[in-house]
C-alpha cells in the first residue's frame, strides 16, 4: 500500500482558497537545526537551573553536617566561656586570697596572659568558610590552656608554700624590735625632713624612741649577715644588725648602741641581739627599723599584728603616719 504525503497547506485570502505550501530542503535542515539548538539550550537552562537551585541528596546531606558543625562548634565556644570564668574566679582567689595568706606575691598577668606560637598560628583559618569562627573558638582554647597551666603551677609553689607554713610564719617579722612599754614609734615609713641632711628623703623604715640601753629583740627566726660600726654599703647607720629571715625577709637594726650578736649566728624570735643608742647619723636614742621583703622596702608597722592589740596597734599606725621629722 502506497503512502500517503503529508503536505502543509496556507489559506490564501485573496483567492480564499487553501493552497499547497512547497518547503525547500534548505528551509526543512533550518527548521530541523532551530530544534534541535532549542532542545539543547533549553536542556542546558534546565540542568543549570537543576544544579544551581535544586539540591541532591548527598548535597543535603552535606549541609545537614556543616550546620552540626557549626552549632557544635557554638556550643563548644560556650563551654569555653563557662570554663574561663571558672578559672578567672580561681586567678583571683590565687593573687587575692592564697598569696595574700602566704604573704606572697600574686602571679603576674603577662605570665598568665602571654601568647601562644606565631602570628601565622591560625592563618590556615583564613582560608575556610567558616575560619573566623574557628579562629576565634581555637585562640580561646589555646589561651585556656596556657593560664590552666599556669595556674597549676601556682597551685604548685602554694603547695610547697603550705608544707612550709611554720617555717614561714617563723620568718616573718612579727614583733615588734623594742618593748612596747618603753618604745614609741616617733616617725613612720615614707618621706621625712632628715634633722641633719635638711632636706625630704624617702625614711625606709621606722624610728623608735627609746631609753638608751633598751633592749633589741630580732623580731624572727634568722641568720645574722651583717654585725657591727660602720659596715660597708651601711653608711651613718653606725652600730647595725641586718638578719636574713628567709622567704624574702630581712630585717635592719641600726643606731644602736651595742650589737650583741655575729655574722652567721642563728637567731630566734624574741632574742636579744643588741641595745638603743645613738650611734651613726642620729639626733637622740632611738631604733631605726627597717624591713625588706623581697628585696623592697616595706612598711614595718604592718607586721606588728602579733604584738599588739587591735587599739595599740591603730594608735601605732596613728602615729606611723604623721609626717614629721625623722630621728636618723
Amino acid at each position: 500500500m502506497k503512502k500517503k504525503e503529508r503536505h502543509t497547506y496556507r489559506f490564501n485570502p485573496h483567492t480564499l482558497k487553501y493552497e499547497k505550501v512547497f518547503v525547500s530542503l534548505r528551509d526543512r535542515v533550518r527548521r530541523i537545526s532551530f530544534s534541535v539548538l532549542g532542545g539543547v539550550v533549553l536542556g542546558v537552562a534546565l540542568v543549570f537551573v537543576g544544579l544551581r537551585f535544586v539540591e541532591s541528596p548527598k548535597e543535603r546531606s552535606l549541609e545537614r553536617q556543616l550546620a552540626s558543625y557549626k552549632r557544635q562548634t557554638r556550643l563548644l565556644g560556650d563551654r569555653v566561656e563557662r570554663a574561663e570564668k571558672v578559672l578567672q574566679n580561681l586567678e583571683e582567689r590565687d593573687s587575692a586570697l592564697y598569696r595574700t595568706i602566704f604573704d606572697s606575691d600574686p602571679v603576674s598577668s603577662s605570665r598568665r596572659h602571654s601568647g601562644i606560637g606565631g602570628v601565622e598560628r591560625y592563618a590556615e583559618f583564613d582560608r575556610m568558610e567558616n575560619g573566623e569562627l574557628l579562629k576565634n573558638t581555637t585562640r580561646m582554647v589555646d589561651d585556656l590552656t596556657k593560664r590552666i597551666y599556669v595556674e597549676s603551677q601556682s597551685l604548685d609553689e602554694l603547695y610547697s608554700m603550705a608544707l612550709t607554713k611554720n617555717e614561714r610564719l617563723a620568718a616573718m617579722p612579727a614583733i615588734m624590735p623594742v618593748s612596747k612599754a618603753k618604745g614609741k614609734v616617733v616617725s613612720g615609713f615614707g618621706y621625712r625632713f632628715h634633722p641633719i641632711l635638711h632636706y625630704r628623703r624617702l625614711h625606709a623604715g621606722i624610728d623608735i624612741s627609746a631609753p638608751k640601753n633598751t633592749p633589741i629583740y630580732a623580731t624572727a627566726d634568722g641568720v645574722v649577715r651583717v654585725a657591727g660600726r660602720n659596715p660597708q654599703g651601711y653608711s651613718g647607720y653606725g652600730v647595725v644588725a641586718v638578719i636574713d629571715h628567709g622567704y624574702g625577709f630581712q630585717t635592719l637594726y641600726a643606731h644602736m648602741q651595742t650589737v650583741q650578736v655575729r655574722v652567721g649566728q642563728k637567731v630566734v624570735r624574741g632574742q636579744q641581739i643588741g641595745a638603743v643608742g645613738s650611734s651613726g647619723m642620729s639626733t637622740g636614742s632611738h631604733l631605726h627599723y627597717e624591713v625588706v621583703q623581697n628585696g623592697k622596702n616595706v612598711d614595718p608597722v604592718y607586721f606588728f599584728y602579733n604584738d599588739l592589740t587591735p587599739d595599740e596597734y591603730e594608735e601605732v599606725l596613728e602615729q606611723a603616719r604623721q609626717e614629721n621629722q625623722s630621728m636618723s
